[in-house]
């Protein structure tokens, strides 16, 4: 079974980090400015900034409840999402980029420590696994949301 588990970490880890099919978010956010990271074209809901903040923002809600039973998740939808289109500096918005990596990093140490299938106390029946998968679901599509984006404004690279 162990030999298993190892199997699946891994390919949760390659899932985490946009491998397989999908863009990961490094490459989905590299080389931009922010002037592009804040424009919200063709009338579109979000601009990249609200995007990135709000993966930021989804992704450590679901880290410190997969650790902490305390944690007090943000209020949904209002505090999921930024109300400002663009980042207040380019500090900020490398610091969002710095968060979302350093989330997704510890995230990935909890899975390799952690049992997979066992339920999170403080939970519903939530376990590792779920959260992982969930993750990496609502990455890949905000992600995609991003790349859209960039190819709008002429940011993409094909």
């Amino acid at each position: 079974m162990e030999n298993q588990t190892s199997i699946l970490i891994n390919e949760l880890k390659k899932l985490l980090s946009g491998g397989g099919a999908h863009v990961g978010l490094k490459e989905a956010l590299a080389d931009l400015s922010i002037e592009q990271v804040s424009q919200k074209p063709h009338q579109l809901p979000y601009s990249i900034w609200q995007l990135a903040e709000h993966i930021r923002i989804a992704q450590w809600d679901m880290l410190e409840f997969s650790k902490d039973g305390n944690h007090q998740s943000p209020k949904w939808p209002d505090e999921y999402w930024p109300k400002e289109v663009a980042p207040e500096t380019e500090e900020a918005w490398n610091k969002t980029i710095a968060s979302i990596e350093k989330d997704l990093l510890e995230f990935i140490e909890l899975i390799e420590s952690e049992d997979l299938y066992q339920q999170i106390p403080h939970g519903q029946g939530q376990t590792l696994l779920r959260e992982a998968l969930q993750i990496a679901d609502h990455n890949a599509y905000h992600i995609a949301e991003i790349i859209v984006i960039r190819r709008l404004i002429g940011a993409w690279k094909s």
